[in-house]
């Protein structure tokens, strides 16, 4: 499959991570409007695979953005997640000394989920770097608290592996809506409401990827310096 862009994603601490679900949708507004590619599904090339993406286009500009992105991986040595079983859902993990239970999905980098009673009560800065860091992740992870509101409609909050507590994560919400039905907690499409605004999700059952909606905003511009180049 022919990619019309390419993108790499470095976290705030220096680490490369194969795939950004926020950052793809940033990509592909930038693409579009700044004349680097006029396709429109557009195909952007990942450290996860070729990804391809719908704009959804409003005055010529890019208002939202639909990302197949992909099939979930649930083996957990593929996700990766040392454990004898085969797949981690509703696994029981040590945490600080306290049991707790949490589903793993890889959508190109590894997820944690964990369904929590309100995701304002949990101590994501004291837990994120223990469960990140937990020696059950070779390769670190990610970690999600989710409240269910209803069948269709999460509440999330997220610690990212080399980032810290982030408004929102594209990959993650893509594993929370995996998560969500692998537990018979949710539907299939889900509304997910996070800190840095709402996310549409649905895990199809046709093709078994995972396609996520939302906006891209151009926030600010800058120069790079050449002592960078």
């Amino acid at each position: 499959q022919q990619a019309q862009v390419r993108m790499r994603m470095f976290n705030p601490d220096g680490s490369e991570s194969e795939m950004c679900g926020n950052g793809i949708r940033c990509v592909a507004k930038y693409a579009y409007e700044h004349g680097l590619s006029a396709k429109n599904p557009m195909q952007i090339e990942t450290g996860n695979g070729v990804l391809t993406i719908e704009l959804s286009i409003e005055e010529d500009k890019v208002a939202s953005v639909r990302v197949n992105m992909g099939a979930p991986v649930l083996e957990a040595g593929k996700i990766p997640v040392a454990i004898d079983d085969t797949q981690a859902i509703n696994y029981q993990i040590e945490v600080a000394g306290l049991p707790m239970i949490m589903t793993c999905v890889s959508m190109g980098n590894p997820h944690a989920v964990f369904f929590v009673d309100d995701v304002a009560n949990v101590k994501a800065e004291k837990l994120g770097p223990i469960i990140e860091n937990h020696p059950l992740f070779p390769r670190r992870t990610n970690v999600h608290w989710v409240q269910v509101i209803q069948r269709d409609e999460l509440a999330i909050r997220t610690w990212e592996r080399g980032a810290g507590v982030t408004l929102a994560s594209g990959t993650g919400t893509s594993a929370v809506c995996v998560a969500g039905v692998l537990t018979e907690r949710t539907d299939r499409k889900i509304t997910a409401h996070l800190p840095g605004g709402d996310l549409q999700l649905e895990w199809n059952a046709q093709d078994n990827c995972v396609y996520m909606t939302g906006p891209a905003t151009e926030v600010f511009t800058g120069t790079w310096p050449e002592i960078l180049d």
